[in-house]
């Protein structure tokens, strides 16, 4: 009898054991599915506070098809899309707010072919060359490409034709002037720093076919004195091969010797306050066009004579012309085949020496 009502007693408490363990699970459950009821309205809030602030950071800002709307979301998409250059960004920004001068802030769909025929004839009523016109027409072209490469309705860039021009005369230094600028620095400059420095802006000008653009961005870290070769970054971001002769080194590294700053810059100017920042490109061509003046060379001189100077000589020498295309960074051959017209030219006059006695 005892033990049967030990056995009752026992199975008794594991009922009442397991009827708690129930308890507890179901009120841990409860607990959980509160807990998680309350998160879900929190994130519920917070999701409602953050699209109310959101209305309220873009409100107001309705999408316009006015010009100088779509303008400044090109100009974005030059600039953080497509990478371009700041120069571009600048002339591209020039000449289409020049677009909207002259047609008004209109809509986009109102915008014709007549009108655009008038916009450019009132370029050329203001003394624009033919090329200038041209550069004008570009950017319209490519403005209108986005519009439709995004969906917005104008007219089609293909309406818009370049005038054609005749081919560019190239304005190159002979060997005699060549020599001339590069010794000129020497000449005319006192300034210690300034006579090794503008010695080796002629030289590495000169010796490399570098844009003016490339010149002025260039870093000390990006040039190894010991090594002919060194990379630059050019137009569309592209990274290309640059080699340098044993005199721009030479005049380089001299250079280099006298700079005590810290600027991370190849080229620098000189303030009244000592060292500057960075060469500006005007700078460069100022320097450029001073020196060719000085030595009595009567013919526009720019940086970019020196790159022509450098692809000529190439030319001349026998150069493949795939070769000059990639040291000078052209995207296409028809741009490099400009100098193969001089190098005719060139071998003109030799012929002609048949002819003297």
């Amino acid at each position: 009898m005892a033990l049967i009502q030990q056995q009752n007693q026992q199975g008794y408490l594991k009922k009442q054991t397991r009827q708690q363990v129930e308890k507890t699970i179901q009120h841990q459950a409860g607990s959980k599915t509160s807990t998680e009821t309350t998160q879900a309205q929190q994130r519920h809030k917070i999701l409602k506070t953050q699209s109310s602030q959101g209305s309220n950071f873009f409100q107001g800002k309705k999408f316009s098809n006015n010009l100088s709307a779509l303008v400044d979301k090109f100009i974005f998409y030059l600039k953080y899309e497509k990478n371009v250059s700041p120069k571009t960004i600048e002339n591209y920004t020039l000449r289409l707010n020049r677009l909207i001068e002259y047609v008004g802030d209109v809509n986009v769909l109102k915008l014709n072919r007549m009108q655009l025929l008038e916009y450019r004839m009132a370029l050329h009523e203001n003394n624009l060359s033919v090329k200038t016109i041209n550069y004008h027409i570009v950017a319209i072209r490519a403005f209108l490409k986005f519009l439709l490469k995004n969906d917005i309705d104008c007219i089609s860039p293909n309406k818009l034709e370049l005038a054609k021009i005749p081919p560019r005369e190239v304005n190159y230094l002979d060997d005699e002037e060549v020599e001339k600028i590069l010794l000129a620095p020497a000449q005319f400059t006192k300034n210690r720093f300034k006579l090794i420095r503008d010695e080796a802006i002629i030289q590495f000008l000169y010796s490399t076919g570098l844009r003016v653009s490339e010149l002025i961005n260039l870093q000390r870290k990006d040039i190894h004195i010991d090594s002919k070769q060194f990379s630059v970054v050019g137009k569309g971001s592209k990274i290309r091969a640059i080699f340098t002769t044993k005199n721009a080194r030479e005049k380089l590294n001299e250079y280099l010797k006298t700079r005590t700053d810290n600027s991370p810059y190849l080229f620098i100017s000189l303030s009244a306050n000592g060292l500057g920042d960075h060469l500006s490109r005007n700078a460069i061509e100022d320097l450029v066009r001073k020196y060719a003046k000085l030595v009595g060379i009567n013919k526009k001189v720019s940086p970019h004579t020196l790159r022509h100077s450098f692809a000529t000589s190439l030319i001349k020498k026998g150069a493949d012309i795939r070769a000059v295309q990639t040291l000078l960074g052209h995207a296409s051959i028809t741009t490099t085949q400009i100098y193969t017209h001089v190098d005719d030219r060139h071998l003109q006059k030799v012929h002609d020496l048949l002819e003297e006695e």
